[in-house]
């Protein structure tokens, strides 16, 4: 490993941490949660994270965070908890002026007293997931909340002075079009800035896939749930809320800058349980995620935590990327953004065949310089993407 003093590479400006505690599983997620949220596990869990991010601050790299995101597991069910961690973090790291400090929240553990634990923390965004305003949507998805009680989190967060983005999730058997236009039009009317559109995800092990797999719940349509992608890109744009990623809306300004960074290949750290994130190789050379002498025509290197509160003491998954993986990665990450990638970046990558190949299919276009998904190409966005990276 490098010295502490090494300061070689600089500092992500991009920061995640993983809350892993959750009430319930809802009927769909797949992403690692635990149902114990009693004091000596969340203790626990600050405790540790505070120790990693000390590990990552003696590393010696200079430079400030610009972006936080606080994902989950629901981070609004241990409020105090994710404050005493941002409280940490900013100790150990330097918070850029204007930071974006972003808290994923659930409406049935969001109220005025975490909301204002949060704000008093440094947070100045917050992601609520709502997923439906139709009750009967939100029991299919597992939810504990109603409509109602989501369209009063909304409104709190309003209240408390942060900035709203409202996350919902469309394709949802037994979902009609009405519903999902009365979902659309519920979440312009709360006030937000930002609004994520996911189509639902099938994973496998999970009770919704089950009960699909079971002929218990009548599978997704997905031509339905194009339709139902149009018509919030439609009903979101006459509300100013443009889209600018594949599932992404907002206000002019208002976009998601920590989400933004995702897309455009930049590095991020990670923190907490099962929490990924991404370095260039000088970082992580300097991090010793991979040894000096080792990989020499590595460019960027990912890596994941382990998937248990002993994360720590557990081996990370590391993956190692070429230059011309990375080249490759980096037009299919910029093609989910609406303004699309360079011209050059596509010859840098040696994907000029490709992008042709899907061009004449009607999935991307160029024009001025660049070249960006169709909407054709946007609703089939997982097929260009798998196809720009198998180059």
């Amino acid at each position: 490993m490098s010295s502490a003093a090494d300061t070689s590479a600089r500092l992500p400006a991009h920061l995640y941490v993983h809350v892993p505690f959750c009430r319930s599983k809802c009927s769909y997620c797949d992403f690692f949660s635990l149902s114990d949220a009693a004091e000596a596990a969340t203790s626990r869990w600050v405790a540790e994270v505070l120790a990693e991010a000390r590990w990552w601050g003696a590393r010696g790299m200079r430079g400030a965070l610009e972006t936080v995101y606080v994902g989950g597991g629901t981070p609004s069910l241990v409020a105090e908890k994710v404050a005493a961690v941002l409280a940490g973090v900013s100790a150990e790291f330097a918070i850029a002026p204007g930071a974006e400090v972003t808290v994923e929240a659930n409406p049935d553990s969001l109220d005025a007293k975490s909301l204002a634990s949060l704000r008093a923390a440094g947070v100045t965004r917050v992601s609520v997931g709502v997923q439906s305003f139709d009750d009967t949507v939100l029991g299919m998805l597992g939810r504990r909340h109603d409509s109602r009680r989501a369209a009063q989190a909304c409104a709190d967060v309003r209240e408390a002075g942060l900035a709203l983005s409202v996350d919902l999730i469309c394709g949802v058997p037994g979902q009609s079009l009405t519903s999902w236009a009365e979902t659309i039009a519920t979440a312009v009317a709360t006030g937000a800035r930002h609004v994520s559109v996911y189509p639902l995800a099938l994973e496998e092990g999970t009770p919704l896939a089950v009960a699909v797999d079971g002929g218990i719940v009548e599978p997704p349509d997905p031509d339905t749930a194009a339709d139902m992608m149009v018509l919030a890109e439609e009903s979101l744009a006459r509300a100013g809320l443009a889209r600018y990623e594949v599932a992404n809306y907002a206000v002019p300004g208002a976009e998601s800058r920590h989400n933004l960074a995702y897309w455009s290949g930049v590095p991020y750290l990670a923190l907490g349980p099962a929490a990924h994130g991404m370095l260039d190789v000088a970082q992580a050379r300097v991090a010793g995620l991979i040894g000096n002498d080792d990989y020499p025509d590595a460019a960027r290197v990912r890596w994941s935590n382990a998937a248990d509160l002993e994360w720590r003491t557990l081996p990370r998954e590391v993956e190692v990327l070429t230059r011309e993986e990375v080249a490759r990665e980096d037009v299919m990450l910029g093609l989910r953004l609406v303004h699309g990638v360079a011209e050059e970046d596509v010859r840098a990558a040696e994907l000029e065949e490709v992008m042709a190949e899907l061009g004449a299919e009607g999935l991307v276009v160029r024009a001025s310089g660049r070249w960006r998904t169709t909407a054709r190409g946007w609703l089939l966005g997982n097929e260009v993407f798998e196809r720009v990276w198998c180059g």
